[in-house]
């Protein structure tokens, strides 16, 4: 399907900016946790929301992925020169791994240090069979990801602002919600 316009299909706008509070509260969640006393029911509870927000990305990238590839992106006018519109797509294409990456690598290591994966008053199944040092092991390697995922999206919000605020192109009007602008 074709754009319509000079916007995104309005499913995908609504999926984006969906993703963008999953992510606030994702972050939010493992940064206010420090708050609480260890053991505490808040802190347990913010592990928690962790947890089930982080499958909700799942959800929605596996939602939002097919559709994106699908609806296609319309245009940017002006057209940027081609270097920049390679560099977006290698963003978008990061982003799309951190949103995948992210969610599976805690489920693995939750696996693996043999935890329950909470999911809205269902357990989910472990993908992998215990082992403490693998899931270690995995969550460092989850919390590198989610360092690096701050740079990424701060990147992709300071170039939609750039693209807005000093290229004048129509780049970030294409993703805001609301009426065609």
């Amino acid at each position: 399907m074709k754009p319509q316009g000079n916007r995104y299909h309005p499913l995908l706008i609504g999926l984006h900016w969906l993703t963008l509070l999953l992510l606030i509260a994702i972050y939010a969640s493992m940064e206010l946790r420090g708050i609480f006393p260890k053991g505490s029911a808040a802190y347990d509870g913010m592990k928690t929301w962790h947890f089930m927000l982080g499958l909700t990305v799942l959800g929605v990238v596996l939602v939002r992925l097919p559709l994106r590839l699908a609806l296609h992106e319309p245009p940017i006018t002006p057209a940027p020169p081609a270097w920049q519109h390679a560099m977006a797509t290698a963003m978008h294409w990061a982003l799309y791994g951190l949103l995948i990456a992210m969610p599976l690598l805690g489920w693995l290591a939750l696996s693996a240090r043999g935890k329950l994966i909470p999911f809205y008053g269902l357990e989910l199944p472990a993908l992998i069979g215990p082992d403490k040092a693998l899931g270690k092991n995995i969550k460092e390697v989850h919390e590198f990801i989610g360092n690096l995922g701050y740079a990424l999206i701060g990147v992709h919000a300071a170039a939609a602002l750039f693209h807005h605020y000093v290229m004048r192109d129509d780049t970030l009007q294409r993703m805001l919600p609301g009426a065609a602008r």
